[in-house]
């Protein structure tokens, strides 16, 4: 595989922990974005089932090179509430059990298998839950987007060029040729919007393009088709405000770290997939605050990106999922960086009176 020649692929130990957030925000929030890709792509659709991502876990890199900030990230991850397991139980007295998955917005085989647990729970349910019931319709999804202009473009005539000194602005251009695109074509784009097209690795978007759905995009297709009610606890545009109301500076900063990763983004989503797939939730978010070698933490941007991304969608998600969670038998998945934590969603439902164990 030819890799981008501008930043070399071992991403540890200086660039990890700020691409994981931008990347988090991309396969969290980004997902009607690369709907639009798809949609607008000038590629026709490949039958052929697109090479496997070729990304390595990185985390044994850090535990070699520097074992303290391993055994703190480790110690920090055991002391986050529920910050083990991907799949819970959802009980309340005198209602059937309902079910939580924690999902990753991939189509990653491996991901969209599901546990078995989690394929029963699947098949008994009358009520599929998503975040956004808009990702089972790709054309609604990208509707959703393109009737808010204002959260995707600049609209008072900056532009993305305007923004970036003359380096950043050739790097950024020299990223986007590499993915087959033009500065001059997303000049007038938001950076989160760009984002979306360069923070996505190309075998994940081809398989997209191949019409392979992510798991959250196949259990709301799924629903439909098997006759389930289905769900969401958040709208598009409510998902897309939320990374548009981070501060410009760092989107441009973490526009620019994708962009310099190159190939190498496969890595980190290789790297996030193995903490899934081990049920290590709560390993992600520690991940994303590990500093550089010599370089003291500066939590501000990490702050303002868990309060509005994960936080309080957090509270949304859990408001919203109590009622429908009345009856019972209710099957909800929604991503698994939502889970964990003090205001998470499973520590809110159990605030809302509901009683959640992980199903091993």
């Amino acid at each position: 595989m030819n890799r981008s020649p501008f930043q070399p692929r071992a991403v540890f130990p200086d660039r990890l922990a700020d691409t994981m957030l931008w990347l988090a925000a991309s396969l969290h929030v980004l997902v009607a974005a690369s709907f639009l890709f798809v949609l607008l792509s000038l590629s026709p659709a490949n039958a052929a089932e697109p090479a496997a991502c070729a990304g390595k876990n990185l985390l044994p890199e850090l535990q070699a090179s520097d074992p303290a900030a391993y055994a703190k990230l480790v110690g920090e991850a055991k002391a986050s509430p529920n910050g083990e397991g991907i799949f819970w139980k959802i009980e309340k007295p005198g209602t059937p059990p309902s079910y939580l998955l924690g999902t990753m917005h991939v189509t990653d085989p491996r991901v969209v298998a599901m546990p078995d647990a989690a394929q029963a729970a699947y098949a008994e349910a009358r009520t599929v839950v998503v975040e956004s019931d808009e990702i089972a319709d790709v054309k609604k999804a990208s509707a959703a987007i393109l009737a808010r202009p204002d959260l995707t473009m600049f609209t008072d005539g900056r532009t993305i060029t305007g923004l970036l000194g003359e380096k950043d602005a050739a790097i950024l251009a020299e990223g986007l040729n590499a993915r087959g695109l033009s500065l001059a074509a997303v000049s007038r784009m938001k950076p989160w919007m760009i984002m979306s097209f360069v923070a996505i690795p190309t075998c994940e978007m081809a398989r997209k393009q191949a019409g392979m759905a992510f798991l959250d995009q196949k259990l709301a297709q799924d629903a439909l088709d098997d006759g389930k009610t289905l769900k969401g606890l958040e709208t598009m545009v409510e998902q897309i405000t939320a990374l548009d109301g981070l501060p410009l500076e760092p989107q441009l900063a973490g526009l620019l770290q994708v962009v310099q990763l190159g190939d190498g983004i496969e890595d980190v989503i290789e790297t996030m997939s193995q903490l899934y797939l081990s049920g290590q939730t709560g390993m992600i978010l520690p991940l994303m605050r590990v500093p550089p070698p010599g370089i003291e933490s500066d939590d501000s941007g990490y702050a303002d990106f868990e309060q509005r991304i994960i936080i309080d969608r957090n509270h949304r998600m859990a408001e919203r999922a109590a009622p429908i969670l009345a009856d019972g038998n209710v099957f909800i998945a929604v991503g698994a960086l939502h889970l964990p934590g003090k205001e998470g969603v499973v520590e809110l439902l159990r605030s809302a009176g509901f009683t959640l164990t992980p199903v091993r």
